[in-house]
């Protein structure tokens, strides 16, 4: 398998969608190469069942253009940072050899984001130690990690925010093709109801955060490390 470019690693099939959903469009546009590794089936969840939700990811990974979807097959509502559950995930790293990886906020509602989060940058660098579980792929380390932001209020300023303008459209096409969980609700995921359909709220979070970047749309991310900048003339988004 070629390397990927982009790679998110979701919680449950959806949460790729409705977080960074426009990003990973925006980035197969671009002509990359483009995964998702969900890591539960989300078998716990109120609504549909762990078949539907594999054929509504499957049909919601060609609206956004994949190259690759995975399922992890770790337990929904029981994800982990142990040590079988690293092991798991830093084969798969090793085998998709991404460059950029996309992980979950470091707080989030569902316990799963959370764990999720710590559990995908401890694999990611676990990965890249040649007598870590050593197995069918060679030791591979991504070389960037963000935490996808949507929908979260915490204290904390994006690190940037990619413009989704063009991309809106299909990352809402994607969230809709799982109807087992969204037709007819006005919440999901991290995504707190106002009473309008879970389209226009989503919509709108998108549109917050294109203030950000003087764009209609965007999706916020954070790094922990800082940015660097060699031609600060080349800078966007205007001051005033």
């Amino acid at each position: 398998m070629e390397p990927l470019d982009l790679l998110a690693i979701a919680p449950h099939p959806d949460d790729a969608e409705l977080t960074c959903g426009g990003t990973l469009i925006r980035t197969a546009d671009q002509g990359r190469r483009v995964g998702v590794l969900d890591l539960t089936a989300g078998e716990m969840g109120t609504r549909g069942s762990p078949a539907v939700r594999a054929a509504e990811a499957a049909a919601a990974a060609q609206v956004m253009g994949l190259c690759v979807r995975e399922n992890l097959g770790l337990p929904d509502a029981g994800i982990a940072n142990d040590d079988a559950a690293r092991v798991r995930l830093a084969h798969r790293v090793r085998a998709l050899r991404p460059r950029v990886v996309i992980v979950p906020a470091s707080r989030g509602r569902h316990p799963d984001h959370a764990r999720a989060a710590e559990l995908a940058r401890d694999a990611c660098f676990l990965a890249g130690l040649a007598r870590y579980a050593p197995g069918d792929d060679p030791p591979f380390r991504p070389f960037k990690l963000l935490h996808v932001l949507t929908y979260r209020e915490d204290p904390v300023r994006p690190t940037f925010v990619v413009d989704i303008t063009d991309q809106l459209p299909r990352k809402l096409a994607a969230i809709a093709c799982y109807a087992s969980q969204f037709a007819g609700l006005t919440q999901a995921g991290e995504v707190y109801p106002n009473g309008e359909p879970l389209a226009d709220v989503v919509t709108h979070q998108a549109a917050h955060y294109g203030t950000r970047i003087r764009c209609r749309y965007g999706e916020p991310f954070l790094t922990d490390e800082t940015m660097r900048v060699d031609d600060v003339t080349t800078l966007g988004v205007s001051t005033f």
